[in-house]
Formats: structure tokens, sequence, C-alpha cells
């Protein structure tokens, strides 16, 4: 089924973005591509951020590195004021270099997000793709609570002090677990404007990447795919991120919705014995 096929069938109600403006990192392919030409379809205008150009679905697009702090503040200086939403996709796979790994999934989305608060409108949403593989963050709370203030210079002193590797995917695994809790910490942080903030997690999908990434996490990965019927694609993903960053969802507020064709329930299961 094509995607246009998809948006017809199942988004036939209204505009659900209809006048938003969202900014969308990492929207040269994958999930973010999906989201920003789903967003265009619901109504909204898109502001584009990525390395890479892409095609016309945006209506403006910023170039820039989300792994450093001068190219981030450049970047949030040339951004527009009155925008509705952020879709933080942007993101690299654990076969990445690990502290470009940190940098671009945790240290410098927390700094870009933070940078845009002011340029935000008031009730906007910002929606973090986090990932299935940030279920264990429980287990990881010493490194996390460290990393709460992680400066960009001293990311390769922090993976050292807590063995961040890419071992297994350590990394990829530590990102997203410190990045869903502080976007739980922060359920409230702008409440006073009606600004919140979620995360979304999906589990494995269909990108050029999928089977590096696979490889990279090991036997668990292998193990937790080979009982769900398939992997996701991206047009799982966008409407669960257009559906956070429209006004039916101001009570969600430091929610982590797992969005994993029922893994996560597969591994809760597993865990508790019932």
């Amino acid at each position: 089924m094509q995607d246009t096929d998809w948006v017809s069938k199942n988004w036939t109600y209204g505009k659900l973005l209809r006048d938003k403006i969202i900014v969308v990192t990492g929207c040269s392919s994958g999930i973010g591509c999906e989201t920003a030409k789903l967003i265009k379809h619901l109504g909204g205008d898109v502001i584009g951020v990525d390395r890479n150009k892409t095609e016309d679905y945006v209506d403006e697009l910023y170039l820039a590195d989300l792994s450093d702090r001068r190219t981030i503040k450049a970047l949030v200086n040339a951004l527009p004021s009155r925008i509705d939403g952020i879709a933080n996709i942007a993101g690299l796979p654990p076969t990445a270099p690990a502290d470009l790994v940190l940098k671009v999934n945790l240290v410098g989305l927390k700094y870009f997000t933070e940078l845009m608060i002011g340029k935000l409108n008031d009730n906007a949403s910002i929606v973090n793709l986090a990932s299935l593989a940030g279920f264990g963050w429980s287990k990881a709370l010493d490194a996390i609570k460290a990393s709460e203030h992680l400066a960009f210079e001293d990311v390769e002193r922090f993976m050292h002090d807590y063995n961040i590797t890419n071992e297994g995917g350590r990394s990829y695994f530590f990102s997203k677990e410190a990045l869903v809790v502080w976007t739980m910490k922060n359920r409230w942080t702008w409440r006073d404007r009606g600004i919140r903030m979620n995360t979304v997690s999906p589990g494995p999908v269909e990108t050029p990447i999928l089977a590096d990434f696979l490889k990279t996490l090991g036997a668990r990965a292998e193990e937790d795919m080979s009982v769900n019927d398939r992997a996701g694609r991206p047009d799982d993903v966008a409407p669960v991120v257009c559906f956070m960053l429209s006004d039916m969802t101001h009570w969600f507020r430091g929610s982590n919705l797992m969005l994993d064709g029922g893994m996560s329930s597969h591994i809760f299961q597993k865990m508790h014995q019932f």
C-alpha cells in the first residue's frame, strides 16, 4: 500500500495540524521524512533541520550538525519564532562513533530543545523520538543522573567514567534511556505556558541501517524481533508523532508511548512471568 493511500484512508476527518508550524529534525530520511510529509498532509508547515538536503516536502530547510554546540546555537538564532511544535527525530544508530551517538541523541537534543523554548508558542508540543532501547532506564539511574547537565566537551570523560561504549549498542541504549528520563523529569517544567513534552519509543523500524543495527545489538534484538510479526515502518511511527503534536494531546505530559508491535508487552510478560 502506498503512503498516500494509507493517509487518505486514515486521516480523512480533517486537518489535524492545520496552520501549525512544526520543526522536524532529521527530516531528510526515515521517520523524520515520513513525519514531515504527514505534517504537510495534515495542514501544517514544516521547518526541516538535517545535515542533508531534502526534497520539497519542507517549507524551510536548515542544514545543521546537531553534535556541535555552536552550530546548534546558530541554528536556533536563525529559526523563526511562533513555533507550535518540535519533533526531535534526528539521531544516530549504534553503528556511529559512541561519542557522536551521545552528542546527537542526548546532549544536542536537550541543548536544542532548551534553547528553543523561548521561540515556542504557548501550548506547543515537544515530541522526542526515543526507542524501545530505552526500556531499561531504571537500571541505569546512576549514569543517567550524572548525565543530567552533561556538556559536549565532557562526553568522552563521561563515557570513560560510566563505561559507555558501542559494545552491545550501549551508547545508543543509554542515550535513549536518559532521554526517556529527561522527558519524564520535565513533564511540568514549562506547564505555566502550556508547553508539554513527551516521548515516542518505536521498536526496530525498517530503514537502510536496520540490518547493521540488529547486528550491533546482538542476540537480544534478534530474539525480540523473532517473536514480533514484522519490523515497524516509518509510516507506523509518523502518525503517532503527529497525533502527539496535535491539540488532542494537551494532557499527555512526560509520557513515553511504546510503539513496538507489542514487543514491550512481551518483555514485561517475560520479566514478570504472567
